[in-house]
Protein backbone atom coordinates (compact mmCIF):
# COMPACT_ATOMS: atom_id res chain seq x y z
CA UNK A 1 0.00 0.00 0.00
CA UNK A 2 1.42 3.00 -0.83
CA UNK A 3 -1.32 5.64 -0.52
CA UNK A 4 -1.01 7.23 3.14
CA UNK A 5 -4.51 7.78 3.77
CA UNK A 6 -6.02 4.53 3.27
CA UNK A 7 -3.72 3.18 6.20
CA UNK A 8 -4.85 3.39 9.98
CA UNK A 9 -2.94 6.24 11.65
CA UNK A 10 -0.90 3.39 13.58
CA UNK A 11 0.70 2.06 10.22
CA UNK A 12 1.23 5.34 9.30
CA UNK A 13 2.96 6.26 12.62
CA UNK A 14 5.01 3.31 12.50
CA UNK A 15 5.78 4.32 8.88
CA UNK A 16 6.32 7.74 9.41
CA UNK A 17 7.94 7.59 12.86
CA UNK A 18 11.94 7.95 12.48
CA UNK A 19 11.72 10.70 9.49
CA UNK A 20 12.91 8.10 6.97
CA UNK A 21 9.81 8.24 5.08
CA UNK A 22 9.27 9.92 2.03
CA UNK A 23 6.01 11.57 1.44
CA UNK A 24 5.23 12.46 -2.63
CA UNK A 25 2.37 15.22 -3.21
CA UNK A 26 0.52 15.29 -6.41
CA UNK A 27 -0.58 19.00 -7.29
CA UNK A 28 -2.88 19.21 -10.48
CA UNK A 29 -5.91 21.32 -11.11
CA UNK A 30 -9.52 20.73 -12.50
CA UNK A 31 -9.16 22.05 -16.00
CA UNK A 32 -10.99 21.27 -19.39
CA UNK A 33 -8.73 19.42 -21.65
CA UNK A 34 -10.71 19.71 -24.79
CA UNK A 35 -14.14 17.65 -25.99
CA UNK A 36 -12.62 14.41 -25.56
CA UNK A 37 -11.12 14.10 -21.93
CA UNK A 38 -12.14 14.47 -18.63
CA UNK A 39 -11.13 17.58 -16.48
CA UNK A 40 -8.57 16.34 -14.10
CA UNK A 41 -5.66 14.66 -16.40
CA UNK A 42 -3.50 17.47 -14.17
CA UNK A 43 -4.72 15.34 -11.02
CA UNK A 44 -4.56 11.62 -11.84
CA UNK A 45 -1.31 11.60 -14.04
CA UNK A 46 0.81 13.07 -11.57
CA UNK A 47 -0.85 10.72 -8.90
CA UNK A 48 -0.52 8.08 -10.96
CA UNK A 49 3.44 8.38 -11.77
CA UNK A 50 3.78 9.13 -7.83
CA UNK A 51 2.29 5.75 -7.13
CA UNK A 52 4.27 4.04 -9.39
CA UNK A 53 7.44 5.46 -8.19
CA UNK A 54 6.35 4.69 -4.83
CA UNK A 55 5.87 1.53 -5.84
CA UNK A 56 9.72 0.80 -5.97
CA UNK A 57 10.43 1.88 -2.28
CA UNK A 58 8.91 1.07 0.85
CA UNK A 59 9.79 4.06 2.31
CA UNK A 60 7.95 6.36 0.13
CA UNK A 61 4.13 6.77 0.34
CA UNK A 62 2.01 8.88 -1.89
CA UNK A 63 -0.55 11.90 -0.11
CA UNK A 64 -3.89 12.80 -1.26
CA UNK A 65 -3.52 15.22 -4.34
CA UNK A 66 -3.72 18.71 -3.93
CA UNK A 67 -6.66 18.77 -6.87
CA UNK A 68 -7.10 22.53 -7.32
CA UNK A 69 -5.00 24.45 -9.15
CA UNK A 70 -3.98 28.42 -10.21
CA UNK A 71 -6.10 29.72 -12.99
CA UNK A 72 -5.22 28.66 -16.38
CA UNK A 73 -3.58 31.32 -18.80
CA UNK A 74 -4.42 31.41 -22.32
CA UNK A 75 -1.17 30.09 -23.78
CA UNK A 76 -0.39 27.25 -21.46
CA UNK A 77 -4.02 25.96 -20.53
CA UNK A 78 -6.90 27.36 -23.04
CA UNK A 79 -7.49 30.30 -20.30
CA UNK A 80 -9.97 30.30 -17.40
CA UNK A 81 -12.80 31.28 -19.46
CA UNK A 82 -14.44 27.22 -20.47
CA UNK A 83 -16.88 25.86 -18.58
CA UNK A 84 -15.58 23.24 -15.64
CA UNK A 85 -11.90 24.69 -15.32
CA UNK A 86 -12.41 25.84 -12.12
CA UNK A 87 -8.90 27.35 -10.13
CA UNK A 88 -8.06 28.86 -6.99
CA UNK A 89 -6.09 32.13 -6.15
CA UNK A 90 -1.91 32.52 -6.16
CA UNK A 91 -2.74 33.20 -2.08
CA UNK A 92 -4.91 29.93 -1.67
CA UNK A 93 -2.26 28.14 -3.82
CA UNK A 94 0.95 29.19 -1.68
CA UNK A 95 -1.03 28.63 1.75
CA UNK A 96 -1.98 25.44 0.81
CA UNK A 97 0.88 23.70 -0.05
CA UNK A 98 3.12 25.56 3.12
CA UNK A 99 0.10 24.54 5.66
CA UNK A 100 0.19 20.66 4.26
CA UNK A 101 4.28 21.04 4.30
CA UNK A 102 3.96 22.07 7.84
CA UNK A 103 1.48 19.76 8.88
CA UNK A 104 3.21 16.70 7.21
CA UNK A 105 6.68 17.52 9.09
CA UNK A 106 4.90 17.33 12.33
CA UNK A 107 4.15 14.06 11.82
CA UNK A 108 7.97 13.99 11.65
CA UNK A 109 8.06 13.43 8.12
CA UNK A 110 10.97 15.29 7.14
CA UNK A 111 11.59 14.13 2.89
CA UNK A 112 9.11 16.08 0.65
CA UNK A 113 8.42 15.59 -3.52
CA UNK A 114 6.11 17.54 -5.12
CA UNK A 115 4.89 16.12 -8.06
CA UNK A 116 3.23 19.47 -10.29
CA UNK A 117 0.77 18.54 -13.18
CA UNK A 118 -0.26 22.25 -13.66
CA UNK A 119 2.17 24.38 -15.71
CA UNK A 120 0.53 27.26 -14.03
CA UNK A 121 1.25 26.47 -10.58
CA UNK A 122 4.98 26.43 -10.98
CA UNK A 123 6.15 29.63 -8.69
CA UNK A 124 3.73 29.37 -6.11
CA UNK A 125 4.86 26.20 -5.30
CA UNK A 126 8.30 27.49 -5.22
CA UNK A 127 6.20 29.90 -2.73
CA UNK A 128 4.27 27.82 -0.64
CA UNK A 129 7.41 25.52 -0.70
CA UNK A 130 9.79 28.62 0.55
CA UNK A 131 7.38 29.74 3.47
CA UNK A 132 6.94 25.84 4.59
CA UNK A 133 10.85 25.81 5.38
CA UNK A 134 10.60 28.97 7.43
CA UNK A 135 8.06 27.69 9.07
CA UNK A 136 9.31 24.73 10.49
CA UNK A 137 12.81 26.32 10.24
CA UNK A 138 11.38 28.72 13.53
CA UNK A 139 10.25 25.04 15.05
CA UNK A 140 13.70 23.90 14.95
CA UNK A 141 12.77 21.20 12.68
CA UNK A 142 14.93 21.13 8.90
CA UNK A 143 13.29 19.41 6.03
CA UNK A 144 13.83 19.11 2.41
CA UNK A 145 11.38 19.57 -0.23
CA UNK A 146 12.20 18.40 -4.19
CA UNK A 147 9.93 20.08 -6.81
CA UNK A 148 9.64 19.16 -10.01
CA UNK A 149 7.09 18.39 -12.83
CA UNK A 150 6.43 14.93 -14.48
CA UNK A 151 6.83 16.28 -18.02
CA UNK A 152 10.46 17.34 -17.52
CA UNK A 153 11.53 13.49 -17.06
CA UNK A 154 10.69 13.10 -20.62
CA UNK A 155 13.74 12.07 -22.67
CA UNK A 156 14.36 12.95 -26.41
CA UNK A 157 14.38 9.91 -27.06
CA UNK A 158 10.90 9.33 -25.97
CA UNK A 159 9.96 12.45 -27.65
CA UNK A 160 11.21 11.80 -31.10
CA UNK A 161 8.97 8.33 -30.68
CA UNK A 162 6.26 9.99 -29.88
CA UNK A 163 6.09 12.86 -31.41
CA UNK A 164 7.90 11.50 -34.83
CA UNK A 165 6.71 14.30 -36.89
CA UNK A 166 8.40 17.12 -34.95
CA UNK A 167 7.55 18.04 -31.24
CA UNK A 168 6.12 21.62 -31.28
CA UNK A 169 6.99 22.04 -27.37
CA UNK A 170 5.36 21.56 -23.92
CA UNK A 171 3.52 24.62 -23.88
CA UNK A 172 0.97 23.75 -26.82
CA UNK A 173 0.60 19.98 -24.90
CA UNK A 174 -2.48 20.89 -23.57
CA UNK A 175 -4.84 18.36 -24.14
CA UNK A 176 -2.50 16.98 -26.56
CA UNK A 177 -0.93 13.79 -27.64
CA UNK A 178 1.06 13.95 -24.26
CA UNK A 179 -1.66 13.86 -21.57
CA UNK A 180 -3.80 12.25 -24.19
CA UNK A 181 -1.69 9.24 -24.19
CA UNK A 182 -1.25 9.21 -20.45
CA UNK A 183 -5.13 8.76 -20.14
CA UNK A 184 -5.21 6.08 -22.74
CA UNK A 185 -3.01 4.12 -20.61
CA UNK A 186 -4.15 4.79 -17.05
CA UNK A 187 -7.76 6.20 -17.02
CA UNK A 188 -8.95 5.25 -20.61
CA UNK A 189 -12.36 5.89 -19.38
CA UNK A 190 -12.04 8.96 -19.46
CA UNK A 191 -10.74 9.55 -23.00
CA UNK A 192 -13.66 9.01 -25.91
CA UNK A 193 -11.35 9.32 -29.04
CA UNK A 194 -13.99 9.93 -31.28
CA UNK A 195 -14.73 13.20 -30.04
CA UNK A 196 -11.07 14.42 -31.01
CA UNK A 197 -10.68 17.48 -32.93
CA UNK A 198 -7.56 17.68 -35.27
CA UNK A 199 -6.45 21.70 -35.71
CA UNK A 200 -2.82 22.89 -35.96
CA UNK A 201 -0.67 23.46 -33.11
CA UNK A 202 -2.03 27.02 -31.46
CA UNK A 203 0.29 30.14 -32.13
CA UNK A 204 0.36 33.56 -30.18
CA UNK A 205 1.97 36.73 -29.74
CA UNK A 206 4.93 37.10 -27.75
CA UNK A 207 2.77 38.63 -25.38
CA UNK A 208 0.09 38.45 -22.96
CA UNK A 209 -3.12 40.66 -22.65
CA UNK A 210 -5.39 41.27 -19.83
CA UNK A 211 -8.23 40.57 -19.93
CA UNK A 212 -7.96 37.73 -21.94
CA UNK A 213 -8.47 37.29 -25.04
CA UNK A 214 -10.38 34.19 -25.92
CA UNK A 215 -9.84 34.06 -29.56
CA UNK A 216 -6.44 33.05 -29.14
CA UNK A 217 -7.29 29.81 -28.18
CA UNK A 218 -9.23 26.82 -30.07
CA UNK A 219 -12.87 26.38 -30.09
CA UNK A 220 -12.29 22.79 -28.49
CA UNK A 221 -10.16 24.03 -25.69
CA UNK A 222 -6.78 22.35 -26.84
CA UNK A 223 -3.53 23.83 -27.50
CA UNK A 224 -2.94 21.23 -30.24
CA UNK A 225 -4.78 18.17 -31.79
CA UNK A 226 -4.69 14.59 -29.72
CA UNK A 227 -5.29 12.72 -32.92
CA UNK A 228 -2.01 10.28 -33.07
CA UNK A 229 -2.00 9.91 -29.22
CA UNK A 230 -2.08 5.87 -28.44
CA UNK A 231 -1.94 3.56 -25.38
CA UNK A 232 1.45 2.93 -26.60
CA UNK A 233 2.53 6.07 -26.35
CA UNK A 234 1.17 6.66 -22.48
CA UNK A 235 2.80 3.19 -21.61
CA UNK A 236 6.24 4.63 -22.69
CA UNK A 237 5.85 8.38 -21.20
CA UNK A 238 4.64 6.57 -17.82
CA UNK A 239 7.52 4.52 -17.90
CA UNK A 240 9.81 7.45 -18.04
CA UNK A 241 9.11 9.79 -15.84
CA UNK A 242 8.76 7.25 -12.88
CA UNK A 243 12.09 5.60 -14.17
CA UNK A 244 13.88 9.31 -14.09
CA UNK A 245 11.86 10.47 -10.83
CA UNK A 246 13.00 7.41 -9.28
CA UNK A 247 16.04 8.16 -9.92
CA UNK A 248 16.48 11.69 -8.98
CA UNK A 249 14.78 10.79 -5.51
CA UNK A 250 17.12 7.94 -4.50
CA UNK A 251 20.22 10.13 -5.35
CA UNK A 252 18.76 12.86 -3.64
CA UNK A 253 17.55 11.58 -0.17
CA UNK A 254 19.81 8.18 -0.58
Amino acid sequence: MVNLELMDWQTYAEKTKEGHAIIMLPIGAIEQHGPHMSMNPDVLIPKAISEGVARNSDSILVAPPISYGYKSQVKSGGGNFFPGTTCINGKTMIDTVKDVIVAYAKHGNRKFVLVNGHFENSMFLVEGIELGLEHLRHEGIDAQVMLLSYWDYVTQETIEKVFPDGFTGWDVEHGGVLETSLMLYLHPDCVNMDKVVHHEPATFPPYDIFPADQSWVPCTGTLSSAKNATREYGELLFNVCVDGIYQSITERFS
